[in-house]
């Protein structure tokens, strides 16, 4: 009787626990991670964070902070200031799918697209997947590429997918 008890309080510790991780938004895990602290920052002044802390479901191509590294600090300080709020929502709603798109998913679609994905981002342009040199990547508006470095970090609204460069809208 004692084991039935410890392996069913067991069984619902992981229950709970699990349930428990699985309440965090994709904004809640960018934060709960350091290497998405400029994205974060980038995030609260674009007034981004409650949008991204909805339903959902999203697909998130969420820079590092060393991929914001590569973008001029001067620039992206300006990004930052109030009055570039705007652009700012632009570049970063660029970075978001309406849907929750896997990995599995990706792949999926890159062998029926002969190699190549069109997805629509939130801000309305187009991102291209891309399967080139035995990694996936995407490719901006502007010819630009980000190779995507880790796939599948779920939140409770969506699924994060790091990329290693900004990638940049008209």
């Amino acid at each position: 009787m004692k084991k039935l008890v410890l392996i069913l309080t067991i069984t619902m510790t992981l229950a709970l626990s699990k349930n428990a991780i699985a309440q965090e938004t994709i904004v809640d895990v960018a934060v709960g991670n350091e290497d998405f602290s400029t994205l974060v920052t980038a995030l609260k002044a674009a007034d981004l964070v409650g949008a991204l802390q909805g339903d959902g479901p999203f697909t998130v191509f969420a820079p590092t902070n060393d991929a914001f590294a590569k973008i001029d600090s001067k620039a992206l300080s300006s990004l930052l200031e109030a009055k570039n709020q705007k652009a700012l929502a632009n570049i970063l709603t660029y970075h978001v799918i309406s849907g929750k798109i896997t990995a599995t998913d990706v792949v999926a679609a890159l062998k029926k697209g002969n190699g190549t994905v069109e997805l629509k981002a939130l801000n309305g342009q187009v991102l291209t997947v891309m399967q080139k040199d035995g990694k996936i990547w995407l490719k901006d508006i502007n010819g630009n590429y980000s190779e995507i470095i880790a796939t599948d970090v779920m939140g409770s609204n969506g699924v994060i997918h790091v990329i290693d460069t900004v990638v940049m809208p008209k």
